[in-house]
């Protein structure tokens, strides 16, 4: 390890990235023969970025696999961007695949192995529709039209079931190329089968119906939608599925991305996704989930997700909804009426609805003011309005289109940047620096600015060809290591990132930047939050 050193006053170094979705040469992404939605017996492997290719590290386990084991490997499914192959194991048995998944565990370019595992959208069942509809009155959105209907220069990706997009109340706010089908890998997000696939329009219709064109209902705002169709007819889809639509969303430039999905446990492969959808300047919005109670659910959990609870009409909270201190903001979920695919209308209830109610005031707040993902996540939540619920229930409370509007960011009211700090002032500092392999490590500590920062963001960008992690620790008094630390952002890459709310400024900051694999420079940012 090098000796410690303090991180200094420099200009902002910008972060490198990575682009496009890959797949094997001899099998594209969701080709026939790889069946639709679920993939449960399919294995997700995450590769780290050494400069080699997914499909040469692949073909290099099958080969192995296939000599050791009377078992056939068949190579499904490769993600460039993300750095993962999804293999399936033919004719093996239950002992055979644990012996298995330990012997990829230790191939020397595998970062984690993992089943894919299978989300579902976010609803319950329906209740009595209203006569009316009051989501968008319940979070002021007629006091935001007052400044503006939205921007179709405003886009906002439903990563979900299919979108009826030919819908009369959607057909002017969703893209002139609509989206892109992984369930079925084809370039039309089409539901399958309409009278069953109706949750991504239902979605869709909340955030972005067509504001003030005389017909049906409204949406929040008249954004643009593009739809990543990553849900089957039955609402469940694989993790691979939905993180090469998290993506691709991030890859057409989505300036938000709703989940109104989950379910399942934590993946590395998912939070790869929202990790690198939320690098590429995305806010992503995911539901709380509908457990009755319990804790959130995945994705909504990751830090990069801005996490949505649901509020009954009343304004109390859904009895089905989840919550949990990773909650940051409360919206309308129960009997909320929206776009159907008969072309009508209908309510349905749950954290898919209140998720897309965030979305689209996010969507009409851009359109209002030039915001980074990060600001305008803090603006959000620093523009809420209490609702007399515990932090853990609403987050910093219920969202409000007419406050986020015509709330100047930094103006005291508004947030200005960090993960709904609600502050006027941050600092950053930057420096650069070498790995020079996979021995090699950093050790950096930062002095604090502030007395009582509300949040501190950690940020790393090294080379596509290599993979660098972050791990930091705070109130410790002693720099990290790989298996001792605080905080940690170890994806297959090296654009890595660190939230921490309401730091422990009892000592310096300490971070230590780690080559897992590969060498050359990187650039390491840490921002401060009054």
């Amino acid at each position: 390890m090098r000796e410690r050193r303090a991180l200094g006053r420099r200009s902002f170094l910008e972060l490198f990235g990575l682009a496009g979705v890959g797949a094997f040469a001899d099998v594209a992404g969701a080709t026939p023969g790889r069946s639709p939605g679920p993939k449960e017996d399919e294995l997700l492997v995450g590769l780290s970025a050494d400069g080699r290719r997914v499909e040469r590290h692949a073909r290099k386990i099958k080969r192995k696999l296939e000599r050791k084991y009377d078992v056939t490997v068949a190579l499904r499914h490769g993600n460039e961007a993300l750095r993962y192959a999804a293999i399936e194991l033919r004719d093996a048995s239950p002992r055979e695949e644990r012996e298995i998944r330990k012997r990829v565990g230790k191939y020397e370019a595998t970062k984690y192995v993992e089943r894919n595992a299978t989300l579902e959208a976010l609803f319950v069942p329906n209740d009595p529709r209203f006569d009316d509809q009051y989501a968008d009155q319940t979070v002021n959105a007629p006091t935001a039209w007052d400044t503006t209907l939205g921007d179709a220069g405003v886009t906002i990706a439903v990563i979900d079931q299919g979108v009826k997009y030919d819908h009369p109340d959607l057909d002017g706010n969703v893209a002139a190329d609509p989206g892109y089908d992984f369930v079925d890998g084809d370039g039309d997000p089409y539901p399958d089968a309409l009278a069953d696939e109706t949750h991504g329009t239902h979605v869709a219709g909340i955030a972005a119906a067509e504001v003030n064109n005389g017909e049906g209902v409204t949406g929040i705002g008249n954004s643009t939608v593009i739809a990543g169709r990553a849900l089957d007819e039955g609402g469940t889809g694989s993790t691979s599925d939905i993180a090469d639509a998290i993506q691709w969303a991030a890859d057409r430039g989505a300036d938000v991305i709703n989940l109104s999905l989950g379910g399942s446990g934590s993946t590395s492969t998912m939070k790869n996704a929202v990790s690198y959808a939320y690098g590429n300047g995305s806010l992503v919005v995911a539901a709380a989930g509908n457990g009755y109670g319990g804790s959130v659910s995945y994705p909504a959990a990751y830090e990069e997700c801005l996490a949505v609870s649901a509020l009954d009409p009343d304004g109390t909270l859904a009895a089905y909804s989840n919550y949990g201190s990773e909650i940051e903001l409360a919206a309308p979920g129960t009997n909320v009426l929206s776009t159907w695919t008969d072309d009508g209308y209908d309510s349905i209830s749950g954290t898919s609805m209140a998720t897309p109610v965030v979305a689209g005031v996010a969507g009409l707040t851009l359109a209002a003011w030039d915001l980074t993902n990060e600001e305008l996540r803090g603006h959000l939540t620093a523009t809420a309005v209490d609702v007399g619920l515990s932090a853990s229930q609403q987050g910093s409370g219920r969202v409000d289109a007419g406050n986020a509007v015509t709330t100047r960011p930094g103006s005291g009211s508004g947030g200005d940047g960090g993960d709904g700090d609600g502050g006027n002032d941050s600092r950053t500092v930057s420096v650069s620096d070498s790995l020079y392999g996979y021995w090699d490590e950093d050790c950096w500590s930062y002095a604090w600015n502030y007395d009582d920062p509300s949040t501190v963001v950690v940020e790393l960008g090294g080379p596509a060809d290599a993979d660098f992690d972050l791990y930091a620790s705070d109130g410790t008094g002693r720099c990290p290591t790989t298996s001792s630390y605080d905080y940690r952002s170890w994806t297959t890459g090296s654009e890595e990132s660190v939230t921490v709310d309401d730091p422990d400024v009892s000592t310096d900051l300490y971070v230590l930047v780690d080559s897992y694999s590969g060498s050359g420079d990187y650039a390491l940012t840490v921002t401060e939050y009054a």
